[in-house]
């Protein structure tokens, strides 16, 4: 149930992006959570999408909310993956007041406020936060231990967040693609700050110079220490996602951002941070305790 949940989330991810690419955000009007104040609207056009998006997400607060109930009855208490649930629960909620927010205040469509340019990135940093709670939710279930304070984590929490910080971006250069695109495409216009244009459009060429930086080092210290033993198929999978994701960087941009591919290139960053974060709880994790020799018997020592 949970690996379910997890991956539900992400469908709930990339029909956010649907939303936004085609414009659709608008299309329940100001009216949270039914549908032009109605349960069932008339689906049809911008309507149909967002009130789709809104079932799926509808769907993804349930699992959640579920899951928790479910990890309650079925763990002793002081069982770890409880608090990944309650986190779960938490981060869930906020995901659709930030939600409801965007809808009362229309930062939606052709907005191009500061205030919408703020609330893209923290809509995003909190899904983000939501994927990473499920993910802990999801390793504690399948037998992780709990976690412990110990050193040497600095590079983890540092590459976290910069991974935050990629998809905060990202959010800010979807959101500019998708109100002011590009007539054509230049290599060096990728890193140019055209001053003529809206201020959203200023802020593209930040998104390639921190995924590039960011995606080099978690790929880097995943080859270097996570590619064997437990953290493995985690590691594989960040430096898989940092290759892919460079590729589709440059074709989203070259091909001026289609929808199929801005799926594609959301759908593996979430890859990489689920990777990311599975690799920080087993690093996370408490050592085991050392079984005892074989043949030894403490009640015979003296």
């Amino acid at each position: 149930m949970a690996w379910i949940t997890l991956g539900w989330s992400i469908v709930v991810v990339l029909g956010g992006a649907v939303v936004r690419a085609t414009g659709s955000g608008a299309g329940c009007g100001r009216s949270w959570p039914t549908c032009h104040g109605t349960a069932v609207p008339e689906l049809t056009g911008a309507t149909a999408i967002e009130f789709g998006h809104r079932m799926v997400s509808g769907v993804a607060l349930l699992l959640v909310f579920g899951l928790g109930w479910r990890i309650f009855r079925g763990t002793p208490k002081g069982h770890p993956a409880r608090l990944g649930g309650v986190l779960s629960m938490v981060a869930i909620v906020v995901e659709s007041l930030i939600g409801a927010m965007i809808v009362f205040y229309e930062w939606v469509a052709d907005d191009a406020s500061a205030a919408r340019v703020i609330s893209v990135p923290l809509h995003l940093v909190n899904t983000l936060a939501l994927l990473a709670a499920l993910t802990f939710t999801v390793f504690w279930v399948s037998g992780g231990r709990r976690f412990e304070r110990g050193s040497g984590r600095t590079v983890l929490y540092l590459i976290g967040a910069g991974m935050l910080a990629i998809s905060a971006t990202g959010g800010v250069t979807a959101l500019a693609d998708t109100l002011f695109p590009k007539d054509g495409f230049t290599l060096g216009g990728m890193f140019t700050v055209q001053t003529s244009e809206h201020f959203l459009t200023n802020l593209r060429s930040i998104h390639p110079v921190v995924a590039i930086v960011i995606g080099f080092a978690a790929a880097s210290w995943a080859f270097r220490r996570a590619w064997y033993g437990e953290t493995a198929i985690a590691a594989r999978v960040v430096v898989g996602s940092v290759i892919v994701q460079t590729a589709l960087g440059f074709a989203n941009v070259i091909t001026g951002t289609p929808l199929v591919l801005t799926l594609l290139h959301l759908l593996v960053a979430d890859a990489l941070w689920i990777g990311w974060v599975w690799i920080c709880a087993s690093r996370f994790q408490a050592v085991p305790e050392s079984s005892p020799v074989e043949g030894y018997d403490a009640s015979v020592e003296s």
